[in-house]
């Protein structure tokens, strides 16, 4: 495989917003690991399957040594696996918090630190994550501490890191999306969540596409934290 083709990594990549990222990066001729815990093979030689629980450094491990042995480079990260649970504060459980820490929080930890070392060697490199307007404009509708716990740590970490590794070709953004008609979300809870947006609609999978396919080619971007939400993010 030609080493000349860029390589991005897409974490949660087996349906919904993951899976529509894997589509447009093949129409861009790059090579991609697609990584979850549950996903089929794909028949095309540029994209190669990982599966695993992202919050096992284990999984992190493998998806990096296999885009380096059959890629030879990382060029992207995307950040896009998560665990969304909305909740009355008091009626989380322990079990809940373990779990969207150990996969919101401890999963792009252990995906971006090993992308780091590699990005920091090559001498450039992207990371976006894929975070949620709910960690900076919460709403009484859709209570959700947990989400704003660990998607609102990853735009604090988007920033940290952006200023840490500019100055070594290294680029770090966010995407942070309103409600999405994805999997995540169920039919009948369509109207409900629509009216958190401004808008008054909610969000389509390619509209978030785009936006990572906007930071990914404006490159005097870093540090940015891309609310694709409606309007919700301004109030409502």
């Amino acid at each position: 495989m030609s080493q000349s083709r860029k390589t991005v990594v897409i974490t949660g990549a087996s349906q919904g917003i993951g899976a529509g990222l894997v589509q447009e990066f093949l129409k861009r001729d790059y090579n991609i690991v697609a990584s979850a815990r549950t996903i089929e093979p794909v028949d095309d030689p540029r994209v190669q399957v990982v599966r695993g629980d992202i919050a096992d450094p284990q999984t992190a491990d493998r998806i990096f040594e296999t885009a380096m042995k059959r890629f030879g480079r990382v060029d992207t990260v995307i950040n896009n696996a998560g665990q969304f649970l909305s909740k009355p504060f008091t009626a989380y459980s322990a079990s809940e918090f373990d779990q969207l820490v150990a996969v919101n929080l401890a999963g792009f930890f252990h995906v971006s630190q090993r992308a780091v070392a590699i990005m920091e060697a090559a001498g450039s490199g992207h990371i976006i994550n894929i975070t949620t307007t709910l960690a900076d404009q919460p709403s009484t509708d859709v209570p959700a501490m947990l989400a704003a716990l660990t998607k609102g740590g990853l735009n604090s970490a988007t920033k940290s890191l952006a200023t840490e590794y500019a100055s070594r070709g290294i680029r770090v953004n966010s995407v942070s999306p309103g409600v999405i008609k994805s999997p995540m979300h169920p039919v009948e809870t369509h109207a409900q969540l629509a009216g958190l947006h401004p808008m008054g609609r909610l969000g389509d999978i390619d509209e978030i596409v785009h936006a990572v396919v906007f930071l990914e080619e404006a490159e005097f971007v870093t540090g940015e934290i891309l609310h694709v939400d409606g309007g919700q993010h301004a109030g409502r």
